[in-house]
């Protein structure tokens, strides 16, 4: 299961809160709402009965009033006289009926006000019972009784409390929208503020987000908006020094070399080999000053949508090499980077392939799938320095050992422009003699390309 966003722990919680508070309002109110029912129901009941009881014992009408006291209470309403003789029925059948059988009319009969739930066996359902005596002359002279079906008044409770449950799911669906609306208004700043940092990683300090929200989210906001200003002030300066100090830099080393190179053109013997090692110097020191400025440029803010093939960049490379003996082989794919970008980081690999390796090796292309090794048949690498070797001016033990007066930048500088684009560069010994240097770029389609071939692949 992932990780849950916080916009869904905040809806989570709050629907956590509003179910414990309805369930603890909801569940005594259905409660009290059966009691209720319950409770007025048999007291209708009983009411009724009283009424019927007292009117009829007055003289009225027994037919009349079971009528009406029948659709009053929704029931049956049954008189008998004091031998248990149905003289009047709202439910036509049964006059002349003997009811003294009949528990509740044989209480009510005895002068007893009787409420009793039971099953009826003529019926087949359960009732409630009320009978009352019906009183003349200060004798019991007959009774009264109501029968309710339990099945109508338990459906009229179901009903009440599927009302009830409706409202509370309606508060909890409203209290949920409203959750996700107030859920919404504090994760999206986080969304900007984190698109803006994925932005600001890249490259591009000049995005700020919006200052909205509660106090909080604003001073976030704010502290973010200082900290790109900050560090884009930080980064412009530096860049600006590294332009500038290049810039003065080259024009005293041109000074000097047009002094050494007249200077050799009168000298002669071992005066002559100084001047041409201070020459070498001067041209070393001007490759250091310009590969610096791009390290400095390298982590500017990259294009958006930058993309370009792997195996077309090879093939640029075999062009610009073709004084040495470059072939390209595999398959084609399409990653996230620029056409100078890949270009620059092929040349310092390629050239560190012919710099560190024999005369007239052939030095193979090859391309995969978000990946293209350069693969020499050099020296190779001293046990250890896979990683070493690009730190910037350190030149390896094999560079060190030869002759080349390199700056120790060249792969410092591949290996950066490619983690501009989240890509790589790795160096690892062959089985064979040899050298495999490997690119690795971000696919365009945004998948994840292969990792490189471990030390020691061939």
């Amino acid at each position: 299961m992932g990780v849950l966003t916080l916009r869904a722990r905040l809806v989570l919680a709050l629907a956590y809160v509003l179910v414990l508070a309805i369930g603890s309002m909801l569940v005594p109110l259905v409660r009290s709402v059966r009691d209720r029912v319950n409770a007025e129901v048999e007291t209708q009941a009983l009411s009724q009965a009283e009424i019927v009881a007292a009117t009829y014992a007055g003289g009225a009408s027994g037919d009349d009033l079971v009528r009406e006291a029948a659709r009053s209470v929704r029931g049956r309403v049954v008189i008998v006289d004091r031998r248990g003789m149905v003289v009047a029925d709202s439910s036509p059948g049964s006059i002349g009926a003997n009811f003294s059988s009949r528990a509740e009319i044989a209480s009510a009969l005895r002068g007893q006000v009787t409420r009793e739930q039971r099953d009826s066996s003529t019926l087949g359902q359960r009732i409630l019972a009320t009978a009352v005596p019906v009183v003349r002359g200060g004798r019991t002279d007959g009774a009264v009784r109501i029968t309710q079906s339990v099945d109508a008044v338990s459906r009229a409770l179901r009903s009440a409390t599927l009302g009830l449950v409706l409202v509370g799911l309606i508060v909890l669906l409203l209290g949920l929208a409203a959750g996700a609306l107030l859920a919404a208004s504090v994760v999206r700043p986080l969304v900007r503020l984190s698109a803006a940092a994925r932005r600001a990683g890249e490259g591009d300090l000049s995005v700020r987000v919006p200052v909205e929200g509660s106090r909080e989210q604003r001073e976030v906001g704010l502290a973010f908006n200082e900290m790109t200003g900050r560090v884009q002030r930080m980064v412009d300066a530096q860049r600006d020094f590294v332009a500038d100090a290049s810039h003065q830099l080259r024009t005293p080393l041109t000074g000097l070399r047009l002094r050494l190179e007249e200077a050799a053109a009168t000298s002669s013997g071992p005066s002559l080999e100084q001047i041409e090692g201070g020459l070498a110097e001067v041209d070393r020191l001007s490759g250091v000053v310009t590969e610096l400025l791009i390290l400095s440029e390298a982590g500017t803010a990259r294009p958006p949508d930058a993309a370009t093939d792997l195996l077309a960049g090879a093939r640029r490379a075999v062009e610009r090499w073709s004084s040495a003996d470059v072939v390209v082989t595999g398959s084609s794919s399409v990653v996230r980077c620029t056409v100078a970008d890949l270009d620059r980081i092929l040349d310092v690999l390629i050239e560190n392939a012919i710099d560190y390796g024999p005369p007239g090796q052939r030095i193979t292309l090859v391309g995969a799938p978000g990946r293209l090794d350069v693969v020499d048949e050099g020296p190779g690498l001293a046990p250890g320095e896979e990683e070493t070797i690009f730190a910037r001016f350190h030149r390896g033990t094999v560079g060190r050992a030869s002759r080349r007066r390199g700056t120790g930048l060249g792969l410092p500088i591949a290996r950066e422009l490619a983690s501009r684009w989240n890509g790589n560069v790795t160096l690892a010994n062959r089985a064979s003699r040899g050298t495999r240097a490997t690119i690795v770029l971000p696919l365009a389609d945004g998948t994840t390309p292969n990792e490189p071939v471990a030390a020691g692949a061939a």
